[in-house]
């Protein structure tokens, strides 16, 4: 039993696929945040391009 538990202890395979996991969800959260801000500022910049047609139009 001793060693089944000594076995499972030195055992660091899981450890590098829960880093591989935490580095993937890292850039999911980057890439979010980017497409967000880029859509914000997006949005804003067709915003005021229609203002401005609008009101050469007028």
């Amino acid at each position: 039993m001793s060693s089944i538990f000594s076995r499972f202890m030195n055992d660091e395979s899981g450890a590098t696929a829960i880093e591989y996991g935490l580095i993937a969800a890292l850039i999911s959260v980057a890439l979010i945040t980017g497409a967000g801000t880029l859509g914000n500022a997006l949005d804003n910049q067709f915003n005021n391009l229609a203002t401005h047609l609008n009101v050469s139009a007028s």
